[in-house]
Formats: structure tokens, C-alpha cells, sequence
């Protein structure tokens, strides 16, 4: 299978770009789909955060200078094609292989992007369980279907990939958070599922509470090992309710939750949801 690089990608990407961006600027007048804007700080660090290729890194967060970042979901062409932009150029710079997001959206999936201006700078992807199974089936099957025989409605996170270039625990943080208001504040799923590179796993448990629920195996379609995490949405909403909107906490709370909304924030973005 061929896999892409930088190198090849760079002309694409920026031909791509223009015509996506122009498409994006267009949708936004037509579907005003915006969900939030959040301002954010600018990192000093360079580092990248990948999900669904199993690779995440985590970055300390030294604030330069006040940005304001949108969150929107990823439904029309525009949208979609700058999400799958980042996918793509994200992903290739690590080796690996992606096929970016399908042009239409999906019934069981919810494409959110993190947007400034017209440049998309995160996008994070939400699969919901139904007849067709969940992407984390291919390789732990056995461990999910554990969960389903005790009821409980779970759900994967994927194609999560931040901009390089954008290095901000507050838009990692509002991506998540508003993901797991889809999932769990309107669609009422109990468990979050995922898949990271086994380099990463104490990422996650530390910075969001997940933990080891399948051990490491060969992900064939991407060459790389990869290891199942699970995270009750209770933790979460616990987390969020105690550290939620205070982003002043960060330096001594080794979580990503100060960086989540205010309960507050949370209940306005769930009623602006409800009435979608």
C-alpha cells in the first residue's frame, strides 16, 4: 500500500488547500454550523497529537499570545475536505496511511473540527455503536462485546489529529470535551473506547482517565502496535464538574480537565446541541 510523505503531499496540500478553504468559507455562510469559540494560548513547544494511527504526544503549555479558535461540526464538503487535509498531512509525516474522511457524512459518525479562521487546526471524529460495529472490532472485538453483554452503549473516538504548527492543550481539551457531549450528554453513551500506540498509554490515563482494557497487538492496516482504552463518561463528568473551566489549575492538576469548559459553558453547548 502506498504510503504517503511530506514531501509528496506538500504540493497537493497547498493546490488543495486554496480550493478548500474558498468551499469552507462558503459553508460556513450557508450551515453557520459553529458550536463554540474558545480563545486559546500559543505553546512556544512543537510537538503533534495523533489518536487514530495510534501516536499521541503530550506537550507542556507555554503561553505566548491569545488566539480565538471555533468549534464546528464537519458537515458539508468544505468542512470535510480541510478535516481530511489534516488528517492526511498529520498522519504521513508519522508514515503512516490514512483514508481521511468520506465526502458525506456518516449516520453513525460525528466529524468535529477545532477552526481559525479558515484554517482547520484540529478535527477528532466520534463512531457510535450500531449494526456495522465500531472501528476498535478489527482488533479487540472480544473486549468490546464483553462491555455490550453488560449493556452498556459505548462508542470510539478516531482520526484525531492536531496541527503541528498549533500546539494548545485548550484546543485538544475543547475537541474532547464537546466529543463527549456528543456522546454522552445528548446521545447517552456510557463508555468511551480507543486505540493508541502503547508508547502513549500513560498519556491518556493520566491526562484523561482511560485505561488498559486490551493488550497490545498488530494493527495490520497501519503496520503499528496498538492497545485498547476504556473510559467510563462517569470519571469524566466527575473530572469536569470538580475542574472544569479552570484552566489556572493546569500547572498542579496533571490532567487535561482544567482546560475542559466550566459546568456552566458545558450545559449552554448541550442546549445549543438539543435544538440542532
Amino acid at each position: 500500500m502506498y504510503i504517503a510523505t511530506e514531501q509528496h503531499l506538500s504540493t497537493h496540500v497547498q493546490a488543495f488547500r486554496a480550493n478548500a478553504a474558498a468551499a469552507h468559507a462558503a459553508d460556513e455562510r450557508e450551515t453557520g454550523n459553529t458550536i463554540i469559540g474558545v480563545p486559546f494560548e500559543t505553546p512556544h513547544s512543537l510537538r503533534s497529537l495523533l489518536l487514530d494511527q495510534k501516536e499521541a504526544t503530550a506537550v507542556p503549555d507555554h503561553e505566548s499570545s491569545q488566539r480565538l479558535f471555533k468549534i464546528r461540526a464537519a458537515n458539508s464538503f468544505g468542512h470535510r475536505s480541510s478535516a481530511s487535509i489534516l488528517i492526511n498531512k498529520m498522519y504521513a509525516t508519522r508514515g503512516y496511511t490514512t483514508t481521511g474522511l468520506p465526502a458525506q457524512p456518516m449516520p453513525d459518525r460525528i466529524t468535529l473540527m477545532a477552526c481559525e479562521h479558515d484554517d482547520t487546526i484540529g478535527t477528532i471524529t466520534i463512531g457510535f455503536d450500531s449494526g456495522s460495529g465500531l472501528n476498535v472490532d478489527d482488533l479487540f472485538q472480544e473486549e468490546v462485546d464483553a462491555l455490550r453483554q453488560r449493556d452498556r452503549r459505548v462508542c470510539e473516538f478516531t482520526k484525531l489529529a492536531m496541527d503541528s504548527v498549533v500546539r494548545s492543550k485548550r484546543v485538544l481539551a475543547s475537541l474532547f470535551h464537546t466529543a463527549y457531549i456528543y456522546a454522552h450528554r445528548i446521545k447517552r453513551y456510557q463508555d468511551l473506547l480507543i486505540e493508541v500506540n502503547p508508547r502513549h498509554v500513560r498519556f491518556y490515563e493520566r491526562m484523561l482517565g482511560f485505561e488498559v482494557r486490551g493488550p497490545e497487538r498488530l494493527n495490520k492496516r497501519v503496520n503499528a502496535p496498538a492497545v485498547l482504552l476504556a473510559l467510563d463518561f462517569a470519571h469524566a463528568h466527575e473530572q469536569i464538574a470538580r475542574f472544569g473551566g479552570r484552566p489556572h489549575l493546569g500547572d498542579t492538576e496533571r490532567s487535561l480537565y482544567p482546560y475542559f469548559f466550566s459546568v456552566a459553558e458545558e450545559a449552554g453547548i448541550v442546549g445549543r446541541l438539543s435544538h440542532r
